[in-house]
């Protein structure tokens, strides 16, 4: 029969052995196979239309929206990992507020992308080409740790297993370590771009397959999305892969880091959405914020959330 200490060290064991236990499974690796191919297109288009980044940032630019520096609060000396990154232009920006970046995206485009920007722009960061459930994995059973993990806009929907995930930015974070994500409401995922009520709402990450695959929303966008000045780039934008979107509700985002034994330290919703077109006839205001045209009801198209693991 084990000691009392004895039956702690098991329980600790066991409960490490909880966090880095990936069900294979449970994470559509086919799916993500695909979305990789649909991105690795889409994100030279997208960067096609944003003029001169590197100079951007070597004269201080910065592409964070005020909703997600609010939920990260004071980041200098930090240690951050930026989950699903894209092209690094955020990464750079929260290493411009004095943090130590690291960031993750499964794009080799984006990716490379990301540092040849951090070499020309000077902005130190470092950059891993990895599935997020693969570079989870590799790090839980490591001893790196970090001080916050973010991600943001359109991260949550390129999931196929939200309790992996949650456990996987559970495990990376030290002991008081933050986990903040600003994303696209889902209630406005249930909308067409006509603003029309199309499409069901929290269907517990049910596959959404997209035949068009990622489209050029950069494009669309315009301004709004390329601070360092819009250029045409690339026109009429076909991608030739399609991609997969895996639709989880708040509640279950929630629940998943909660599960994960995190706690909820903020849940915010706002009735705009940052830099994205999303809809037809989306008036932008000051700072980039998109809201509904005047004969549509103002509704939820973003929130944030900041959660925290036990000291």
């Amino acid at each position: 029969m084990l000691e009392p200490q004895g039956r702690n060290v098991q329980v600790a064991l066991r409960e490490i052995g909880d966090h880095i236990r990936y069900h294979a499974a449970m994470v559509n690796r086919a799916f993500h196979e695909e979305n990789r191919l649909a991105w690795n297109e889409a994100t030279a288009a997208h960067n096609s239309h944003k003029r001169d980044q590197a100079k951007f940032f070597r004269e201080g630019g910065n592409t964070l929206f005020p909703e997600e520096m609010a939920l990260l609060g004071d980041i200098a000396g930090l240690s951050l990992v930026h989950l699903q990154c894209n092209s690094g232009q955020d990464t750079l920006s929260l290493a411009q507020r004095s943090a130590i970046v690291t960031g993750v995206d499964i794009s080799d485009t984006a990716i490379a992308f990301a540092c040849k920007l951090s070499e020309e722009s000077g902005i130190p960061a470092k950059f891993h080409r990895m599935d997020v459930y693969d570079w989870l994995e590799e790090t839980v059973q490591g001893a790196e740790r970090f001080d916050i993990a973010f991600c943001s806009y359109g991260a949550i929907c390129w999931l196929s297993d939200l309790n992996t995930w949650a456990r996987g930015i559970a495990a990376v974070l030290k002991p008081d370590g933050r986990f903040v994500m600003v994303e696209f409401h889902p209630f406005a995922m249930t909308l067409d771009e006509h603003w029309t009520h199309k499409f069901p709402y929290c269907r517990g990450g049910q596959v959404q397959n997209w035949e068009e695959g990622i489209g050029d929303y950069v494009a669309y966008s315009g301004a709004a999305l390329t601070p360092s000045g819009y250029v045409a780039g690339v026109k009429d934008f076909k991608n030739p892969y399609r991609s997969h979107e895996f639709l989880w509700g708040i509640g279950e985002v929630v629940t998943a880091l909660l599960e994960a034994g995190l706690t909820i330290t903020a849940l915010q919703e706002y009735p705009y959405s940052n830099g994205c077109k999303q809809f037809e006839r989306m008036r932008e205001t000051a700072g980039g914020r998109m809201i509904p045209p005047e004969d549509v009801p103002n509704l939820p198209l973003l929130y944030g959330l900041a959660a925290r693991k036990a000291s």
